[in-house]
């Protein structure tokens, strides 16, 4: 993505100190890159549709209506709803080291588009649909990252297909956002009735016994399920494996505690991870930085 966004040298020359703006502007999405030359606070940010947002280089505080002195970092998504309001801070922003950050506008017939599929998917019954419209502010996967980078090259290339591969991307991009929010429902809907169905009461087991290794055949007891129907039940709800599903919530589980101050082999240790550079190396493979750069963040 750097390489795209250095290629735009001459589009980035600022004509405003403060959020200078280059925009390309893709079917039911637009994308913006940001750059900030000095710093500033409380710079407003609201969009009619919604705005994905994605950390480059350097360093914002967000502020919304519900949460104050929220940093936001590289390698983070900050997702707004339509007519969300948020107030920046930007402290490290220098004219020789601006920040930088990318929004992608996604009209809401899009959004729709994409949440009506999924949730004909993955609908379950006693849970609420799938909800497009829920803050989030995480550190995202590879994956996501992948995507961004992808997305980045597909609006600013002059590609024959590039409308079409621009709409693959945001189609994908969305796609991820509301897998996270439906996954996150999920699991809040297993603490609450945990015995609601068979899945449920697996997936409550795996959030319990995070740090043991996972016995199919015992969890599709649980769900009451043969061992086929139950992977196919899990992957049709889940969008993965349950061993994926379990690496996942053990890798979001460690982020929250390493932002807690505690320290790297506590947390490994308590997540049931055999070695150190075992955790270290899988936490890696999935946020694109260490546990140690976490805490720096935090310290």
């Amino acid at each position: 993505m750097t390489h795209h966004l250095t290629s735009l040298g001459v589009l980035r020359r600022p004509t405003e100190l403060v959020e200078n703006r280059v925009c390309f502007a893709g079917p039911q999405a637009e994308l913006s890159i940001y750059d900030t030359f000095e710093q500033a606070e409380k710079v407003s940010l609201k969009s009619d549709s919604l705005l994905y947002c994605g950390m480059v280089t350097g360093a914002k505080v967000m502020h919304t209506k519900t949460a104050q002195d929220i940093p936001f970092l590289p390698h983070e998504s900050f997702i707004l709803a339509p007519k969300e309001e948020v107030f920046i801070d930007f402290p490290e922003a220098q004219l020789e080291r601006p920040t930088t950050c990318l929004t992608v506008e996604i009209s809401q017939e899009r959004i729709a588009q994409i949440c009506d599929r999924m949730n004909d998917v993955t609908n379950m019954n006693g849970l609420a649909p799938i909800d497009p419209n829920k803050p989030l502010h995480t550190l995202h996967t590879q994956g996501t990252q992948q995507v961004i980078d992808r997305l980045v090259s597909d609006f600013v290339q002059n590609d024959p297909d590039r409308d079409l591969l621009v709409d693959f991307g945001v189609s994908e991009l969305v796609t991820r956002i509301l897998r996270h929010h439906g996954r996150e429902a999920l699991l809040k809907f297993t603490q609450l009735m945990p015995d609601a169905n068979g899945l449920t009461h697996a997936l409550n087991y795996i959030e319990a016994n995070l740090a043991m290794p996972l016995e199919i055949d015992s969890l599709s007891k649980l769900a009451c399920m043969s061992r086929s129907r139950f992977y196919q039940e899990f992957k049709r709800h889940l969008g993965c494996t349950p061993n994926e599903y379990q690496h996942q919530r053990r890798m979001n589980v460690a982020l929250e505690y390493l932002k807690q101050r505690r320290s790297v082999t506590e947390v490994s240790m308590e997540l049931g991870y055999q070695s150190l550079s075992h955790f270290s190396r899988r936490f890696h493979q999935h946020f694109g930085v260490s546990p140690r750069q976490i805490q720096n963040q935090v310290n």
